[in-house]
């Protein structure tokens, strides 16, 4: 039998970097040996046996029940609901990573302060009990909540409950029989029985065609900017009407760019101011997640009845529910501060020196926009294909819609043990997938799946029993 807490690499001559007929074993158990030899081609010196190679179990046996790869809200979620559901895991990533490198040190949340709790499979982990217990400030509602005041709930969390995260990068995930090899920065190949891919919007910014291929020095997407302060004094276009297009240059111009924006739509969209709303505004629109309406009150807390919709129609409803708008208390930042062009489109984009020459249609008349940075906020769209340490192989066999991948009931996809949650999941589950508000429902469920395979729980109902081989 394999030793406690040694899992098997495919054993090659000189693998893992190793020189001659060393061979390392993924051992996280000092107490055995981490190296066995080969001798010649047919057997193996292993813990003061030799074994011949015909007898030897040269394919890894699974040395984790789950693996998570992620540690942002998602990820942190999961890792969480599996610790309360006592499941053994690994989760990898630098936590919050995104959120402290990828987003603006001085923006805002959309989600309002009951939606912006991670989820630890009791409740008592929330937003709400961080700021009470450290004297932040918090209400539930109508108050933006600071990204600054988030990121650290988020890592209070990841201390308090999942203190075990690795701050590795995977740099590769392959599917080996009925296992996953999972290969670290640090050279470590981890194997697991089940995957948790929760990799946020890393992989997906969204850049126009007409943008790609650009030097970065005159081209960039919202998520690469963490301060604006080196852009003052010069001139920046801004694309896109949604949340981060209007929040970055709120944040431009108060960081003295000279910043404009050019919008497709023919107005732009706001979120209402808040107001003290009635019973009968309640029950017109109630309180949701994603904000008032009943509507929104599906989509946040009905996600599992969202998925059996026809495909079509949750396609649709992803790409307009909830669509680009601006938060309430960011309008005074923006209107009558920064140009904003409306009913533009940029046909095409040519580098002159340090500046870039737009081409645009203005309400159907072609004008020319020189800028000296172009800062794309044309949000992010969900391609597994993207994911660079997916093994291509492992690549080919989840089923997609489009090129987002079709999950069942519990998140997982056509590739059994492989699951998908936050923005990959939204085509499935509906847009509360975008929003720190789903990691809940997806925590949950995908913990319970998890659970049940590895006999920490009774067997699934039979809604959750169904694969993602049905048709999309």
């Amino acid at each position: 039998m394999t030793p406690a807490g040694v899992s098997w690499p495919t054993l090659r001559n000189g693998q893992n970097g190793l020189s001659g007929t060393e061979v390392e074993l993924g051992s996280a158990d000092t107490t055995w040996p981490r190296h066995v030899h080969l001798i010649g081609d047919n057997a193996l010196y292993l813990l003061g046996k030799r074994v011949p190679t015909s007898e030897a179990k040269l394919n890894p046996s699974p040395s984790v029940p789950v693996a998570i790869v992620g540690a942002g809200p998602y990820g942190l979620s999961v890792a969480a609901n599996l610790r309360t559901l006592g499941v053994e895991y690994r989760i990898f990533g630098r936590p919050m990573r995104s959120w402290l490198e990828n987003m603006p040190e001085k923006m805002f949340l959309k989600s309002v302060g009951f939606a912006s709790s991670l989820s630890d499979g009791t409740g008592d982990h929330t937003l709400a009990a961080f700021c009470k217990a450290h004297g932040r400030d918090y209400q539930d509602v109508d108050w933006p909540v600071p990204i600054g005041t988030f990121t650290d709930y988020a890592q209070w969390f990841q201390k308090t409950l999942v203190d075990n995260v690795e701050p590795h990068d995977v740099i590769d995930l392959r599917q080996v029989g009925d296992h996953f090899e999972i290969r670290l920065s640090t050279g470590e190949t981890v194997v697991a029985a089940q995957v948790v891919m929760a990799v946020g919007h890393t992989y997906f910014a969204h850049t126009p065609p007409v943008l790609r291929g650009i030097s970065k020095d005159l081209v960039s997407h919202v998520m690469d900017h963490r301060g604006f302060e080196s852009f003052a004094g010069r001139t920046v276009t801004v694309i896109g009407a949604g949340q981060s297009a209007l929040e970055t240059s709120a944040l431009l111009h108060e960081a003295g760019a000279d910043v404009s924006i050019l919008v497709r739509e023919e107005k732009l969209a706001w979120n209402g101011d808040p107001v003290e709303r009635t019973l009968r505004m309640r029950l017109r629109a109630p309180e949701s997640g994603l904000g008032p309406g009943w509507k929104s009150l599906f989509y946040s807390n009905a996600p599992q009845f969202f998925r059996p919709l026809p495909r079509a129609l949750r396609e649709e409803i992803v790409k307009r529910a909830l669509g680009p708008a601006g938060a309430w208390w960011l309008r005074p930042r923006v209107l009558g501060k920064v140009p904003v062009s409306l009913h533009t489109a940029v046909r095409s984009a040519t580098s002159h020196g340090d500046r870039l020459q737009l081409d645009v249609v203005r309400a159907g008349a072609s004008e020319t926009v020189t800028t000296e940075h172009v800062i794309a906020g044309t949000g992010y769209r969900v391609d597994v294909n993207r994911i660079p340490f997916l093994d291509r192989e492992l690549v080919a066999r989840v089923r997609q819609s489009g090129t987002t991948p079709v999950l069942n009931a519990a998140f997982e996809s056509s590739v059994p043990g492989l699951y998908f949650v936050g923005l990959s999941a939204a085509h499935t589950f509906g847009p509360v997938q975008r929003f720190v508000f789903g990691a809940d429902f997806a925590a949950r469920r995908v913990g319970k799946q998890v659970a049940r395979r590895v006999g920490k729980a009774q067997p699934a109902p039979a809604s959750l029993q169904d694969d993602a081989s049905r048709p999309a």
